[in-house]
């Protein structure tokens, strides 16, 4: 299924480009989320007049990005958990911790950005990355220490 995408998607395309997806993902995903229009010829020739207020849209949206990046760099949080003998925390720090932290400290970040592969379950410095766009990505301090 070729389809022409409206905004920037991490390793598919960026606004204005005709791709080809599946189409479970084209119809289920990107269509009715209104990443993308489906590529006949009414909507090629649309996109091309769109591209260049598209192209500027997501220029905001990237500057944005990179800016919240820059204010993300800095910070540095500290979750003290009960730990057992071995080091191992009871429990464990998810990205949904992480968001919470965050929210309190005035920076509001959705948890699905946050690109914790799995919940931190050891004492330690972790350094978590976090999606801001498709080509923004920025890495916060985690301390996980003993409490």
């Amino acid at each position: 299924m070729e389809v022409i995408l409206r905004e920037a998607v991490e390793k598919l395309g960026h606004p204005g480009d005709v791709v080809t997806v599946s189409p479970g993902f084209g119809r289920n995903y990107l269509l009715p989320r209104g990443i993308a229009y489906e590529a006949t010829p009414g909507n090629l020739k649309r996109i091309a007049q769109e591209k260049g207020r598209l192209e500027a849209a997501e220029n905001t949206r990237r500057d944005a990005a990179q800016e919240l990046a820059n204010k993300l760099e800095p910070i540095s949080l500290t979750f003290s958990a009960r730990v057992g003998e071995d080091g191992k925390l009871f429990g464990s720090v998810t990205s949904g911790d992480i968001a919470q932290q965050l929210e309190a400290q005035g920076v509001h970040i959705e948890k699905r950005m946050i690109d914790l592969h799995e919940p931190i379950r050891a004492l330690g410095v972790y350094k978590v990355p976090i999606k801001l766009h498709a080509d923004v990505k920025a890495e916060i301090k985690v301390w996980v220490i003993k409490g």
